[in-house]
């Protein structure tokens, strides 16, 4: 088949980075103009008197100003209020957030007495002159090695604070657990064993992730650039190549943690927009019909030359591995996962970009182990040049279109994607030759093409009748069918609230009468929280273990400024979460669910809320 173009794959691959991420920055960026993030606008400080006294500080920056009236320290533990000596202020009496107002400009100062509980939350508010005024902020203080926990304000999709006075976790009525708000995963490896045992924790939990449905994209993509080496891959040039690759993707994910602490923004839930679902998605339809041959993918010509003048045209490849694998983690970012919300918690909780950042470079690494054991195996991964290589092509081409897909059912609707599912397997026949003849006298790799096709046809058909009845499930296109007939198929469902606000789930805490609460974070164009409504919550044993839980769900399909506050409130980075309260209000320790929830985590994290 004639080429149409050539595409300049570094061009095309920055590009393709830019868009995704300029489009998720563009709107914070535009409301944050002028602004500053609430903790650069109120620094906090602590330290100890002769006398024992703890002295709070705050450093507030020109044109912004702080509210006496919202100083507050309750014990972290408890909730109970802790008396705090303040100081008079300036009286500004046309304030247009809360009228006439007693506020501090340029610095505050306050005491606690000395037998201040060892660890207290600290609540101050504060606004921009003629501007904004930001959410009440609270930060944990320990009250023995004066040390602060970084408040996670801003870490959200937008970074203009919300013109709201509602309380904030400490002082609403619910308390989130000691793993979580006191720097999660992350600060309890630390604790254990140092930086080194947390970094060396992340290598293995990427390891264990390779495999999950969000890294296994990665593999056919790899294979595809090491099969354009053809004859010249050696085990030698497969483990340069899949090192490239990996490091770049390594290295993506280390900055995704510096972006997020530099940034303020809630870069997981960026990665899960449209705009970047939409954006990944069409950069597998661009990398299948360059596998199917419509064009092809290469290095700018100047690039080739000159390297190839230094290493004897060897070393091309490399610069585009490293380029693909870079860009791949753009595919991976919008996967959840419970490593990944840790780190990026803990960079948000406690400003330390560093270890953060090098936590998620461990994981990316892991994730990469079996790509580079992959590559390292060479020409014996992969088939010899000939009539194979051409069909291994397709298959990846295929890989590529599923993968598309997989992305957009995140945006479109459910009949749709089953529409674009019999699509898919429709072509698969067709290319494997259901349309052509089989003679009398056929091999029988022929009659197993054949059958294959028949069979991929076929499912190709009920797909399609899925749905255009309407069908949801790609798994079950035709279930609803039998429900229809017999009611009682149908699988039971569990009857969620809603909570769209601090303050709505501060109510729903209150009026849970006695009962443990569920409150489960997800979203529309989140694939992970549709598995898990499809086969983990309808399950007998989790239908009968929730029935005596409140149930409260926080839809994040669209994503307002009061379900952001919910997210910083509760340190959420994403959907699928769920939060076990107990009937006080208080966090379970150890019972939180992030990313691809099963059976057996859920059953433990409900045996803990009801002890």
């Amino acid at each position: 088949m004639p080429k149409i173009s050539t595409f300049r794959l570094p061009l095309f691959v920055w590009l393709a980075a830019f868009i995704v991420l300029a489009a998720g920055s563009f709107p914070a960026a535009a409301q944050q103009a002028n602004l500053l993030q609430a903790e650069d606008a109120f620094r906090l400080s602590v330290d100890r008197g002769e006398d024992g006294a703890i002295g709070l500080h705050w450093a507030i920056a020109d044109g912004y100003y702080l509210y006496r009236d919202h100083l507050k320290v309750r014990d972290a533990s408890t909730g109970s209020e802790v008396t705090l000596q303040t100081y008079p202020g300036t009286v500004e009496s046309d304030d247009p957030n809360f009228g006439s107002s007693e506020v501090y400009y340029t610095e505050a100062a306050a005491r606690l007495d000395p037998a201040t509980p060892a660890r207290v939350s600290v609540t101050f508010q504060g606004c921009k002159k003629n501007s904004i005024c930001y959410p009440p902020i609270t930060q944990t203080v320990d009250t023995r090695s004066l040390q602060i926990t970084t408040a996670a304000v801003g870490f959200g999709l937008t970074s203009e604070p919300a013109a709201t006075g509602e309380p904030t976790a400490a002082s609403s009525g619910f308390q989130l657990a000691e793993d979580t708000s006191g720097g999660g995963m992350i600060a309890s490896l630390l604790e254990s064993g140092g930086a080194l045992w947390v970094v060396g924790s992340f290598l293995v939990f990427g390891l264990l992730l390779a495999f999950t449905p969000c890294v296994l994209p990665m593999y056919p993509i790899l294979s595809a650039t090491l099969a354009r080496e053809g004859e010249a891959l050696t085990a030698r040039r497969g483990f340069v190549l899949s090192s490239a690759y990996v490091l770049a993707m390594a290295a993506a994910f280390g900055l995704l943690g510096i972006v997020a602490a530099w940034s303020g923004q809630n870069l997981q839930v960026i990665l899960q927009s449209p705009y970047a679902v939409g954006a990944a998605a069409v950069l597998f339809i661009v990398l299948a019909a360059s596998t199917f041959g419509l064009f092809e993918l290469q290095l700018p010509a100047g690039w080739v030359n000159r390297i190839a003048g230094i290493q004897g045209g060897r070393r091309g490849s490399v610069i585009g591995a490293a380029a693909i694998g870079f860009t791949s983690a753009l595919i991976v970012g919008p996967c959840v996962t419970a490593p990944l919300a840790a780190a990026l918690l803990y960079i948000a909780q406690t400003g330390d970009a560093g270890l953060g950042a090098a936590a998620l470079f461990a994981l990316g690494l892991g994730q990469g182990i079996p790509l580079i054991a992959l590559g390292t195996m060479g020409s014996r991964a992969l088939p010899k040049a000939g009539a194979w290589m051409v069909q291994i092509k397709h298959v990846f081409g295929f890989v590529f279109i599923a993968a598309a897909i997989w992305m957009a059912s995140r945006m479109l609707p459910p009949p749709a994607t089953l529409a674009l599912w019999a699509m898919l397997l429709l072509g698969a026949a067709v290319f494997v030759g259901v349309a052509e003849p089989l003679a009398r006298n056929a091999t029988n790799g022929a009659r197993f093409r054949k059958t294959a096709g028949l069979a991929l046809s076929l499912g190709a058909g009920i797909l399609a009748i899925g749905a255009a009845s309407g069908a949801t499930d790609p798994l079950r296109p035709l279930a609803h069918f039998a429900g229809e007939r017999d009611g009682s198929n149908a699988p039971p469902e569990l009857v969620f609230g809603h909570a769209n606000s601090v303050a709505e789930l501060k109510q729903d805490l209150s009026a849970a009468g006695g009962r443990p609460t569920l409150v489960y974070f997800t979203a529309d164009w989140c694939v992970t929280c549709g598995v898990i409504e499809r086969d983990v919550l309808p399950a007998r044993d989790a239908i009968a273990g929730l029935q005596g839980f409140q149930r409260i769900k926080v839809d994040l399909s669209t994503l307002d400024q009061d379900k952001q506050a919910l997210m910083r409130e509760l340190a959420v980075v994403g959907p699928p979460t769920m939060i076990f309260f107990n009937a006080q209000a208080s966090e379970i320790p150890n019972s939180r669910l992030v990313g691809d929830v099963t059976a057996e985590p859920l059953k433990t994290s409900m045996a803990r809320a009801v002890r």
